[in-house]
């Protein structure tokens, strides 16, 4: 029985790409690089934003220093224009109310930076109750370590890998599961392709939300 459902945030519960693209794309520009495609950020998101930075960004201005100006400069953007485009994906309030119905606990595992994690869930999904929110903090790895599934996990008290689930749209989220020892589901409406969510075998590939309720109630 699954009795915790853990998300990834961007590329499953929030199609976020359209103002992360304008964010990054305002700082590179600020900085006198070249900007992207949107469809270009599918590749780059996923692993923080100081990787972000760092695939955005030309190969040879690629220095700690660039980075941190990107930093400085996207953080306080991407604060104000964070939702300016960003939606729920189609089905995902629905999956909600039915894993809550259900008894089944929420919560949000991110490499986003946790400001913006906190505010995104806050505002979109507020009404829920997820036992805890993480993203990206200081002192903390970023997925695909293991840490953060078993941090939520221990937010519900004694809960155990095989009552878990752990939903993503990337490699880190599929690699982030496995390490954690979770059941691993792969959503195929996120920033990455179907194929590079099945290499990682994970217990359901999702064509949509109600097949993750489906799985949930009856494994």
């Amino acid at each position: 029985m699954i009795r915790l459902a853990i998300f990834d945030l961007d590329g499953t519960l929030l199609d976020t790409l359209g103002d992360l693209a304008g964010a990054c794309n305002h700082a590179l520009s600020a900085c006198g690089c070249p900007t992207h495609e949107i469809d270009a950020y599918k590749r780059f998101v996923g692993r923080g934003i100081l990787n972000l930075f760092r695939s955005a960004l030309p190969e040879d201005q690629r220095t700690d220093d660039m980075v941190m100006k990107m930093r400085d400069i996207f953080i306080p953007y991407y604060n104000e224009h964070k939702n300016d485009l960003t939606r729920p994906y189609p089905g995902i309030l629905e999956l909600l109310d039915a894993l809550t119905a259900k008894g089944i606990k929420l919560a949000v595992a991110s490499n986003k930076y946790q400001e913006a994690t906190e505010e995104l869930v806050t505002r979109y999904f507020g009404n829920y109750g997820f036992t805890c929110v993480l993203g990206q903090r200081e002192g903390h790895p970023i997925k695909p370590d293991a840490g953060i599934i078993i941090e939520a996990m221990g937010s519900c008290g004694n809960i155990h890998p095989e009552e878990v689930i752990y939903c993503g749209d990337s490699d880190v989220d599929m690699q982030t599961g496995i390490n954690a020892g979770v059941k691993t589901i792969g959503v195929t409406w996120g920033f990455r392709s179907r194929e590079e969510l099945a290499a990682y075998s994970p217990c359901l590939l999702a064509e949509n939300p109600e097949e993750i309720y489906n799985f949930s109630i009856l494994t």
